[in-house]
């Protein structure tokens, strides 16, 4: 019997993307992982992350949540970037061992990491703890070859959030197009922006694609305050 593997999962792209990869490699993904963060997180995707759920029953894999009575996310007095890091792993890391029980073990995770060292050697010190392996294909690619291949394989994604120099109110619901690409990359090149968001200059959901039977239609308002902003989903379903 082929032991399972379980996917970091968020619903936006690199963590849908890392999923896709994983399910074209035929790793058997038994389970999703979605943590739901309040507030700002240094580990975690956190806006609309209660639309996993809905992105896991298109993708029919069962989806096991982490929330935010579990853990806190909020930094804390005199503390130190990585050792705040080092806690907010640590809820996710009880989850996995549970899963690991009720699954027999988990061979390995995926996750959707591209350049963010502070994030993938946390995960991968853990996978080593859990004795799994880390599927993270996202890692150290060609920001915009990524984008392009997600494009070229027919996901279709959302922004989400926005909280970067060169983003206005005008990129809360975009889809990422060429167009969309275009100005990423000219943004990149006058004000640093990354062309995936690798720097939490934006989030995404993914409402549509290859791995997903239904796609997800939504209904949302948007908040913007002249440098942050970020839809809050007031309906969504599957299509």
């Amino acid at each position: 019997m082929t032991e399972p593997w379980v996917s970091l999962f968020s619903g936006g792209k690199d963590s849908s993307w890392a999923l896709y990869r994983a399910m074209e490699r035929g790793l058997p993904i038994e389970r999703l992982v979605t943590v739901h963060p309040e507030g700002d997180s240094y580990m975690y995707h956190t806006p609309e992350t209660g639309l996993a759920t809905l992105a896991a029953e298109s993708i029919g894999i069962d989806c096991h949540d982490v929330y935010p009575d579990d853990f806190e996310t909020g930094a804390r007095p005199h503390e130190a970037s990585g050792e705040r890091g080092d806690r907010e792993l640590e809820s996710l890391e009880r989850a996995l061992e549970t899963l690991a029980d009720e699954l027999g073990t988990i061979a390995g995770v995926t996750a959707g990491a591209v350049e963010s060292e502070y994030q993938t050697s946390r995960i991968e010190a853990m996978c080593d703890r859990l004795g799994a392996e880390l599927f993270a294909p996202l890692w150290q690619e060609d920001p915009r070859e990524l984008a392009d291949a997600m494009m070229d394989a027919g996901f279709e994604i959302l922004v989400v959030q926005v909280a970067a120099d060169g983003l206005d109110e005008s990129w809360l619901g975009r889809t990422l197009d060429a167009d969309a690409l275009a100005e990423l990359e000219t943004l990149n090149e006058e004000r640093g922006v990354h062309i995936l968001g690798e720097g939490g200059e934006f989030e995404t959901f993914v409402t549509d694609g290859p791995h997903m039977d239904r796609a997800i239609e939504l209904e949302y308002e948007t908040s913007f305050d002249g440098l942050r902003g970020r839809i809050r989903v007031t309906d969504a379903r599957l299509v």
